[in-house]
């Protein structure tokens, strides 16, 4: 059974606690099993890889999952960190910012 998430792919948020505390970026993808999310330019890890046939060796950095509750969405108003609620407009469920009770989109 799938979890219904605050944040989704495609939102601008906020890390709240972490190494990356302070930094902004947009949601690349989401995992509701386990309440991860992979955030551009943040929680980067690097790795070193061996050369193969199909991939260059090297040292390759990539964005790791973080949970969830390290991140806060970015109001579309003023860019400041916000909570997410739910309501109804039009017979359809949309998420809105708390902070200043604009809807925000998807």
């Amino acid at each position: 059974m799938s979890r219904k998430l605050k944040i989704r792919k495609g939102d601008r948020v906020r890390v709240v606690t972490g190494k990356d505390k302070g930094k902004t970026g947009s949601v690349l993808s989401v995992f509701p099993k386990n309440n991860k999310a992979v955030v551009q330019g943040i929680n980067v890890s690097k790795r070193h890889t061996k050369q193969t046939a199909q991939q260059e060796g090297g040292i390759i950095t990539k964005e790791m999952p973080m949970d969830i509750s390290n991140l806060a969405l970015l109001d579309p108003k003023d860019d400041k960190p916000t909570r997410v609620g739910f309501k109804t407009v039009d017979g359809s469920k949309v998420r809105f910012a708390k902070r200043s009770g604009e809807v925000i989109d998807g």
